[in-house]
């Protein structure tokens, strides 16, 4: 069975007739069930926490950042967004999701959604030391910052997003690779600490196709080195597209499917209140 539980409306608009397309996509794919996880910065409710974590000064990232957040953000409420995909279920069987960046106040995150009856919740690694890492319009960071360090960051936000609790999946673990940027030095440390922070907090992995068509990597991730390491810790996965477009829906879950199998994995999960069902891969 083929499921995709990573994807977003944000290029559009909560209007059925544009998101009938992620529908028709899934069709076209095989893909028996959706879920959508739209980002956290959709809702106002998480606005206080970006403005709160993000480099916002007068360097070109803080001006670029700044600019980020005034473009198609905050539109919509998390009661306007529950109320939609309310309306979506009366026509399709569709999960509710949220994706939520690595803010620093774990505690506020966990104020906002204990009030919401999400099917699965996904954490991401987003922002290293307030830097959007994965803007391409700001990529020049990249060569500002020895790569250990940025390894060692993420791995450290990562672990705070397990410790937190709040979060059945790991978005696109070490999609730090997006770039190009890759490492001369062992980076097993790093991945054994994610994974054995994963196994604590029993978190998913997300094996997610959208490095593999929207960065210059063009490789599913997590990459082969954490997919045995996760392996070893038996961490469940799913695997996603992380469309933000409806044609993406489901984009190469073939190929993700292929892939995680060659890693010894024959299920996956179906996310529903929080619950999950073990299931064979697509």
């Amino acid at each position: 069975m083929k499921i995709d539980y990573h994807m977003h409306f944000e290029k559009g608009s909560y209007d059925k007739t544009w998101v009938e397309g992620f529908f028709r996509a899934a069709n076209e794919r095989g893909i028996a069930e959706i879920g959508i996880s739209e980002h956290s910065h959709t809702f106002p409710e998480f606005k206080e926490l970006y403005y709160e974590d993000l480099i916002l000064d007068d360097s070109a990232m803080g001006s670029f950042q700044q600019q980020w957040l005034k473009s198609n953000k905050f539109k919509y409420t998390l009661d306007d967004y529950f109320r939609f995909m309310a309306e979506l279920r009366k026509e399709h069987t569709v999960r509710t999701g949220i994706e939520v960046c690595n803010f620093q106040d774990q505690e506020k995150v966990k104020d906002i959604l204990k009030d919401y009856d999400f099917d699965y919740v996904i954490g991401s690694v987003h922002f290293l030391h307030g830097w959007a890492y994965d803007c391409s319009e700001i990529i020049a960071e990249w060569e500002k910052h020895p790569l250990e360090d940025i390894y060692e960051w993420y791995t450290e936000e990562a672990e705070k997003l397990a410790a937190s609790g709040l979060y059945d999946v790991l978005g696109h673990p070490f999609n730090i690779r997006l770039f190009k940027f890759l490492p001369d030095f062992d980076v097993t440390p790093y991945l054994e600490r994610v994974a054995k922070a994963m196994k604590k907090a029993n978190m998913i992995v997300d094996v997610n196709t959208g490095t593999f068509y929207r960065y210059p990597i063009a490789e599913i991730t997590p990459y082969p080195e954490f997919m045995k390491i996760a392996a070893k810790y038996d961490l469940p996965v799913i695997t996603t597209s992380d469309a933000h477009k409806p044609e993406d829906c489901g984009a190469y879950n073939q190929q993700a499917v292929d892939y995680v199998k060659q890693f010894g994995y024959t299920t996956t999960l179906q996310l529903a209140g929080r619950k999950r069902k073990v299931i064979e891969l697509g």
